[in-house]
């Protein structure tokens, strides 16, 4: 999706999973028989869904509508997975039991593994076995991207948390790997004649593995990369405008003791237009009223400059965060596009949308060239 302004690099979504070319999905074998009585098919499949369910293959439709010469239509319907051994005998009972009472004859048919992820990788699902596509709508109105007088952070890592809603920069950091606990001024001179290279954490997370005999404890730590140190200073913001020790009332403190995932799930997202104007806020919001105090980062964007690593990305997951934006490819420890994409990971109880902001070629030298020194 390209931005309205023509100065700015265009934003593109990164997907869950790498795009696969049509023609060479992943396909599942599964169990179908022709349905020779249509009046029958709804009784077929609501005692299929409740014995059988396709759990992993929700994209998939159940039933495949032919139209044969004549205009004579002929339904197939999925049973089951297929057996691994391609054995019908390893066929569920009650499934057998419905191919029995329906008088079916099964078969094998190959559908497609995953949703598709384009028009085309749909089409091509459909010449097996009908599937659903569902056109993403990712709406990212008002985001203009990165523009070339951005690339001068390409030496650091840094990010914003923003609330979408009221345009208000949450929280904002860079790499504190080498100066822990000290003035942001002295950022470089801590880290010392040391390459650019290890002073973005998040390309090589592992580096201190190898440096901590040669640091100073109190001057350094490994985990204080930009995004987690976003998300400290975010919470320090939620915990200055909203203690714990104020309530609205006695029914307030007792929802909060006594289920305090419900209460927080019911806590609005803060108004403001600026990170100056917390102090109001906070006065506006009844001095700190816990109804009002926002659940993490929900609904938060968060803009990086570099792909995180893995860390930072599920930091990201636990905070609840909305979307996520990032500038540089992570070719090293890039774990939303370029090495894992931990947003597509089905496992995971939150789902992000990601999006990288696509960088100029020339740029994206000038930043290979800045962390090699070559």
């Amino acid at each position: 999706m390209s931005s309205e302004n023509d100065d700015a690099w265009p934003i593109v979504h990164v997907p869950g999973r790498p795009p696969v070319p049509p023609e060479q999905q992943l396909t599942v074998n599964v169990v179908a028989a022709q349905i020779e009585q249509p009046k029958l098919t709804n009784t077929i499949i609501r005692r299929l869904s409740q014995i059988a369910p396709l759990e992993d293959l929700h994209h998939v439709k159940r039933v495949k509508k032919n139209c044969l010469e004549g205009g004579k239509i002929q339904l197939s319907v999925i049973l089951c997975l297929a057996p691994e051994n391609g054995d019908f005998d390893g066929i569920p009972c009650d499934v057998k039991d419905v191919i029995g009472s329906y008088q079916l004859s099964p078969f094998v048919a190959k559908v497609c593994k995953y949703a598709a992820l384009s028009k085309e990788e749909w089409v091509e699902q459909c010449k097996l076995w009908p599937t659903s596509y569902h056109q993403p709508t990712y709406n990212i109105s008002g985001i203009t991207g990165f523009s070339e007088e951005d690339s001068q952070s390409i030496v650091v890592n840094a990010a914003a948390i923003v609330d979408p809603l009221s345009n208000q920069v949450i929280a904002k950091a860079c790499d504190e790997v080498c100066s822990w606990q000290t003035p942001k001024t002295e950022v470089g001179a801590e880290c010392g004649p040391q390459q650019v290279e290890t002073s973005i954490s998040c390309l090589h997370p592992r580096w201190w593995v190898d440096e901590q005999t040669h640091r100073i404890s109190s001057f350094w730590h490994p985990l204080r990369h930009a995004a987690i140190v976003a998300i400290e200073s975010s919470a320090a913001r939620d915990r200055r405008l909203f203690p714990d020790v104020r309530y609205r009332d006695e029914a307030t403190r007792e929802e909060c003791i006594l289920s305090p995932a419900k209460s927080q799930a019911k806590r609005q997202k803060t108004d403001g237009t600026d990170v100056d104007n917390d102090d109001k806020n906070y006065a506006s919001h009844g001095n700190g009223d816990l109804s009002s105090k926002p659940y993490l980062c929900t609904g938060n964007d968060i803009y990086l400059v570099w792909e995180p690593c893995t860390m930072c990305a599920m930091a990201l997951v636990h905070q609840r965060v909305r979307r996520v934006f990032y500038a540089f490819p992570n070719p090293s420890a890039g774990a939303l596009g370029s090495i894992h994409r931990l947003q597509g990971e089905k496992s995971l109880n939150h789902h992000y949308a990601v999006f990288r902001v696509l960088v100029p070629q020339d740029i994206l030298n000038k930043a290979k060239t800045s962390i090699t020194g070559s």
